[in-house]
């Protein structure tokens, strides 16, 4: 019925697969790469590729969210201090709320520009038409 009916059968199968030999669920496809016939997503063609874009924007973004923790934790930290209305009104939480909603911002739009990056240049073109 819907994609809910469709995992909730998916684990049904798979559970009742672990206790019977797997190999007779397991097919090949055009390409020659192995894929379970049981399975409701669809693999990609070239997986380690895949794995490897989505690996390379991680890193990606977890290297952006470092440097605005850090670029964004001395001027709360430096305004805490210095300005009076900041000293008054923002505590600890508010500091770690600020500093942690830069960096969870710069991972997600880090990481989404490298996968669209991947994306593109996976992307084939047919320039004739």
């Amino acid at each position: 019925m819907g994609i809910m009916s469709d995992i909730r059968s998916y684990w049904e199968q798979q559970s009742m697969g672990s206790l019977r030999y797997r190999g007779s669920s397991s097919h090949r496809n055009a390409s020659g790469a192995i894929y379970n016939r049981n399975s409701f997503a669809i693999a990609s063609p070239d997986e380690k590729r895949s794995k490897a874009f989505a690996r390379e924007s991680v890193v990606a973004g977890f290297k952006a969210a470092a440097i605005a923790a850090v670029l964004s934790a001395m001027p709360v930290v430096v305004a805490c201090r210095k300005i009076p209305w900041a000293k008054r009104n923002l505590n600890h939480t508010a500091q770690a709320l600020i500093i942690s909603s830069a960096s969870i911002s710069a991972f997600f739009i880090t990481a989404d520009k490298a996968t669209l990056e991947s994306a593109r240049s996976n992307t084939h073109y047919d320039k004739t038409a």
